[in-house]
C-alpha cells in the first residue's frame, strides 16, 4: 500500500510519461499550473496541498533544454516553499551529461553545475536513466538512483529472434554496455573506433571485430543528430554486415534526425519514451516505455528496498 502522502507532478517536457507512471501506481497526476509571462518568465503553482507530502516531479531535460531546466528548478522551489516533506526529481534524461569533464582548457563541467543547482534549490533525490557518464552520480551529495533501460531493450530484441546478431559499440565509451547486451543475447560484440573533428561530427577509422554476414545491433545511451549512427551503419555495410538495428535509451533527435535515421540500411530504431517523441514518425521506429520501471523505482523509494532488484544485473 502506497502512502497517501505520495504526489506526482509533471513538468512540460514529457507529460505522457508522467501520466503513465501515475497510472502504473494507481494514482492521478497532481494538479499544477505551468505558464509563461509575456516576457518569457516561467510561472508555477501547485493547485493542491502538498504540505508534508513526498513529491515526485517528472521532467526530462530535452529540447528546449534550458526552458525545461529552469521550469524544473522553479517547480522544486515552489514545492519547498509549500512545505513538501521530500522533493524527488524523476529526470529520465539528464541534460548536459556529455559535459562531465574538461576536454579542453577553460571549458565548464556543466554536468556538475546541474547537480549543484538541483541540490541547492532543494531536491532531496534524483532518479535518472542511463547517464552518459555513470560517474555523474558522484557529483551529487544527495541520493541518486541510476536506472538502466538495458533489460527492457534486451528483452525486446531477444523476442525478435534476430538471425546471426552481433552487438556493436559505436565507440569505446559504450563497450561495457555492448558487452552486457551481447551477454544477454548470447552473441559476439564489436567496437568502432572513431574520431570527432567537431561537436556532433564523427569519422569511423577502425572496426574491432568481424561483422561480415552478421546482423549488427548498435547500442547507444542517446541519439542526438543521428549523423554518428548513420556513419556507423554505413561503415558496417562497407565491411559486409547486413542491415542494422539501432538501439538507444534517449531519443534526443535534434534537427532532422528522425528523417536521417529513416535509412535504407536500418531495419529498426528502438528507443524509449524517456523523451517525448512526435506521434507521426517513420514506421521503422519502436518506442518502449520506461514508465513501469520508474513506477517500480518510486514504489521502492516510498516503501523501502533495493533498486538493484529491478535489474538482471544486481550490480546496477
Amino acid at each position: 500500500m502506497l502512502s497517501d502522502k505520495l504526489r506526482i507532478f509533471s513538468g512540460s517536457s514529457n507529460p505522457k510519461l508522467a501520466e503513465r507512471i501515475a497510472e502504473e501506481l494507481g494514482l492521478k497526476l497532481g494538479a499544477i499550473k505551468l505558464s509563461r509571462f509575456k516576457g518569457g518568465e516561467i510561472y508555477v503553482n501547485y493547485e493542491e496541498g502538498i504540505r508534508n507530502c513526498d513529491v515526485f516531479l517528472v521532467q526530462s531535460l530535452s529540447h528546449p533544454i534550458n526552458d525545461h531546466f529552469v521550469e524544473l528548478l522553479i517547480m522544486i522551489d515552489a514545492a519547498k516553499r509549500a512545505s513538501a516533506r521530500t522533493i524527488n526529481v524523476i529526470m529520465p534524461h539528464y541534460g548536459y551529461a556529455r559535459q562531465e569533464r574538461k576536454a579542453a582548457p577553460r571549458e565548464p563541467i556543466s554536468a556538475k553545475m546541474v547537480a549543484d543547482v538541483l541540490t541547492t534549490v532543494g531536491a532531496n533525490r534524483v532518479v535518472t536513466i542511463d547517464l552518459h557518464a555513470p560517474a555523474i552520480q558522484g557529483f551529487f551529495n544527495i541520493p541518486v538512483d541510476h536506472l538502466t533501460a538495458l533489460d527492457l531493450i534486451s528483452d525486446y530484441l531477444k523476442n525478435k529472434s534476430i538471425s546471426n546478431p552481433i552487438v556493436v559499440s559505436p565507440d569505446a565509451g559504450r563497450a561495457s554496455t555492448a558487452e552486457m547486451l551481447a551477454n544477454y543475447l548470447d552473441c559476439p560484440f564489436a567496437m568502432m573506433i572513431k574520431k570527432r573533428p567537431a561537436h556532433n561530427e564523427s569519422v569511423i577509422t577502425h572496426v574491432i571485430g568481424d561483422v561480415e554476414g552478421k546482423t549488427p545491433i548498435i547500442i547507444e545511451d542517446l541519439i542526438d543528430t543521428g549523423s554518428t549512427i548513420v556513419n556507423v551503419v554505413e561503415g558496417l555495410k562497407e565491411r559486409g554486415a547486413d542491415d542494422v538495428y539501432v538501439c538507444a535509451t534517449h531519443p534526443l533527435f535534434s534537427g532532422n534526425a528522425l528523417q536521417r535515421l529513416d535509412h535504407p540500411n536500418i531495419k529498426e530504431v528502438v528507443v524509449t519514451d524517456s523523451i517525448a517523441l512526435p506521434d507521426i514518425r517513420p514506421a521503422r521506429y519502436s518506442v518502449l516505455s520506461v514508465a513501469p520501471m520508474l513506477a517500480d523505482a518510486t514504489r521502492i523509494i516510498m516503501q523501502g528496498g533495493s533498486i538493484s532488484t529491478l535489474f538482471k544485473n544486481a550490480g546496477v
